[in-house]
């Protein structure tokens, strides 16, 4: 017997593989309940996290073109600098903005796969339902916890593990540092940038600039490390549940064999069959003979003419 999730052989001595802990003697996907494939979505999420941490981490470093642009402003006395730097800022955000929305409808849906597959697979112990793959990032106060519990019970039963991987503790902590520092961040950079004056007049105005930006760039520093960590420990985490959850659903699918792979017909001994009898000569056609000529008929003789009675004789009297 082998275990279902790593192919390994097992012993009898065990209910479970000991090294994934897979229960012995179950099929690989209980049959007649459906299962979603994750490779696909997994990669296209992959990618929008991906996205998402590079350009947050550009966003995060955009103080650093308000400082130059500011310093060049005071050097040519050119108020319109300052404004220059605030639009390259805003323009950064929104592709930002975007991979972020796309990453979270991707990571969702992912992750409602991945949990629905679960139910499919023996001895997996889900502890939340798959509405809450989704819910879970929309209710308040709830998204601080519940996501982290739908992650951990999927990897659980997807890698086979008995406690919770180190990746989910590690993706979830620098999630919640980057979501929830990254909030405070901005909110201390609007109320930093009302106190700003509107136009600069002097050194001391521009030099205000100079400093929003410098303590801009240090609060943003945690966050942006955070989101790093985040991306790359969650883009671990879908890569390796969904080969895992993949792998078991193909082994649990038939495989039908190629044509060299059907067993060949039986080899019967070779049969001697007897020789042909001898053909037959057939006697050759012969020549029909034509009949014997059959003779013409005589003619009619006419018959002798009556000769005349003798004197005194009786007349012959002819008969009936």
């Amino acid at each position: 017997m082998r275990c279902q999730t790593c192919g390994d052989a097992t012993s009898t001595e065990h209910n479970d593989c000991q090294r994934y802990y897979t229960p012995l003697g179950q099929p690989a996907v209980t049959p007649g309940l459906p299962t979603y494939r994750v490779r696909g979505i997994g990669l296209a999420a992959t990618i929008a996290v991906g996205a998402t941490a590079v350009f947050y981490v550009v966003v995060s470093l955009s103080p650093l073109i308000g400082i130059v642009m500011t310093r060049q402003a005071m050097a040519n006395d050119d108020a319109d600098l300052l404004l220059g730097a605030a639009v390259v800022g805003g323009l950064l955000a929104l592709p930002m903005v975007v991979a972020h929305l796309t990453a979270a409808v991707l990571v969702i849906i992912w992750t409602w796969r991945a949990r629905k597959n679960t139910d499919a697979f023996p001895g997996a112990l889900p502890t939340l339902g798959a509405g809450w793959a989704i819910a879970g990032w929309l209710v308040p106060f709830a998204n601080f916890v519940v996501p982290a519990r739908v992650m951990a019970g999927v990897a659980r039963d997807s890698l086979w593990r008995r406690f919770t991987p180190t990746l989910v503790v590690v993706w979830w902590c620098a999630w919640l540092v980057f979501s929830v520092g990254g909030r405070l961040s901005s909110r201390a950079d609007e109320k930093a940038y009302d106190r700003l004056p509107e136009t600069p007049f002097n050194d001391a105005g521009y030099q205000a600039y100079v400093d929003y930006y410098g303590d801009s760039l240090l609060r943003n520093a945690l966050p942006a490390v955070a989101c790093a960590v985040s991306a790359v420990t969650l883009i671990l985490l879908i890569h390796r549940i969904s080969a895992a959850q993949e792998a078991r659903i193909a082994r649990a699918a038939p495989v039908w064999p190629t044509a060299p792979m059907w067993p060949g017909a039986p080899v019967w001994p070779a049969q001697t069959w007897p020789a042909a009898p001898p053909t037959e000569t057939w006697p050759t056609a012969q020549p029909v003979q034509p009949p014997p000529a059959v003779p013409a008929a005589r003619p009619a003789q006419p018959a002798p003419a009556a000769q005349p009675a003798p004197e005194g004789a009786p007349e012959a009297t002819p008969t009936a």
